[in-house]
């Protein structure tokens, strides 16, 4: 009777998934339409243009679009693994096999003893939430190296660690996964992964540190939290421009450096709260792991000066593994961030060029999906605080003492 409901309670999930899933790949593949500008253009030309690039043994270092860690290659190149496809049809295949993956992995480790299928569930609604741009691009493949690091994380911190620096050679984020790792394995697994990844790309192929140039001479992108000053200025006179720039869409001309400056700012006060956070933390359970990298991802996604519609599955991903433990406190969070995923298909592709006009729907989409990631981030670190640093309890108050009266009678 167990393992038949076991049995029932996988079908649904399955079932979803090969639903929505197929929608995704008719809608890459062109057999249907979706509304807004062409999500698959970057796999066509870029990917493909990188891809030629890149199989001569070099990274293309004279493209500032490329701005990614060296392990990013090999997303990149894993078209060539299906040789009998055209690159873009490849491209898209392996994320989808690379989805499945992720759903099998959540599904096996959720019918654990003490574990749950919300997770599961997490990860089936909330990619296809996302619309075709997240099979579009290679954040997929990040996403499922960062999910197996933590489910790997309390029994095998070494694997773990290994997969986290793999995971960051790819894309940097993962490297947050470590934030709460309290075994020194996994940070001399992540550390000599790390080393011998970067010194293997290094000596082979010229230029693999170029992208670290390149992120720096970013700008403000249309969709991020501080664009959201330009979105309004425009109507008070303001005369910038939006222009593809560094590979995005983003906003040049006066004020947009003090901007940027001032999302760094956020991010470096971010940074300094998950330092303090992880000296005063006293408190860890099994589940402390994944609720902290879901909190960090939270917070550089947040305040960063990009927030690009494929970054939202790097959240997916962590809100799934987080919800994969009952103990969680990130339920309300991982809700609000469904809910911002729904909103950001709505931006983009959807109605894009309104976000762009910056027009009122356009700026009411995009204050609506910031706004639900800002009180994410508030609401995931108000209890990852709370579940993990010990609270100051004030000095029990002295009691009066009894005033001593001296009742030896007087001789006379």
């Amino acid at each position: 009777m167990k393992t038949t409901g076991t049995r029932r309670s996988l079908a649904w999930p399955a079932v979803v998934w090969c639903l929505t899933r197929l929608l995704l790949l008719l809608f890459v593949l062109k057999v249907f339409v979706f509304p807004g500008p062409d999500v698959t253009s970057d796999v066509q030309v870029i990917y493909q243009g990188w891809y030629h690039v890149l199989s001569t043994g070099t990274f293309p270092l004279s493209d500032v679009t490329w701005q990614y860690p060296p392990a990013a290659a090999l997303a990149i190149l894993s078209p060539g693994l299906l040789p009998f496809l055209d690159y873009a049809t490849a491209f898209f295949v392996l994320v989808c096999v690379t989805d499945l993956a992720v759903t099998a992995l959540m599904a096996y480790a959720g019918r654990r003893p003490g574990r749950s299928l919300r997770g599961t569930w997490v990860w089936v609604i909330g990619v296809p939430l996302l619309g075709p741009t997240v099979y579009a691009r290679y954040d997929v493949m990040v996403t499922a190296v960062a999910v197996a690091a933590l489910l790997a994380g309390a029994r095998h911190p070494r694997a773990m660690g290994a997969l986290a620096a793999f995971g960051a050679l790819l894309k940097v984020w993962p490297a947050m996964l470590l934030l709460a790792a309290r075994c020194r394995s996994a940070w001399v697994s992540a550390l000599l992964t790390g080393m011998a990844v970067t010194a293997g790309f290094a000596l082979a192929m010229p230029g693999a540190f170029a992208f670290l140039t390149f992120q720096r001479d970013r700008g403000t992108e249309v969709e991020s939290l501080g664009a959201l000053v330009f979105h309004v200025a425009r109507h008070f006179g303001w005369q910038g421009q939006v222009l593809l720039n560094y590979g995005s869409i983003e906003f040049l001309g006066p004020y947009v450096s003090e901007v940027s400056t001032g999302a760094l700012f956020l991010t470096g006060a971010a940074f300094g709260w998950l330092v303090l956070w992880r000296l005063l933390a006293r408190r860890f359970e099994e589940h402390t792991l994944a609720d902290a990298a879901f909190v960090a991802v939270l917070m550089f996604t947040t305040t960063s000066r990009v927030i690009s519609p494929q970054y939202m599955v790097w959240l997916v991903g962590l809100a799934a593994v987080c919800l994969y433990f009952p103990g969680s406190r990130m339920r309300l969070p991982v809700a609000l961030v469904l809910v911002a995923c729904l909103v950001t298909v709505l931006e983009f592709p959807f109605y894009f060029a309104d976000v762009v006009a910056s027009n009122g729907l356009g700026i009411t989409l995009l204050f609506l999906r910031n706004g639900l990631l800002v009180a994410a981030t508030l609401i995931a670190a108000r209890a990852l605080w709370r579940a993990t640093v010990p609270s100051v309890a004030p000095p029990a108050p002295v009691p009066p003492q009894p005033t001593r009266t001296d009742e030896t009678p007087v001789s006379s």
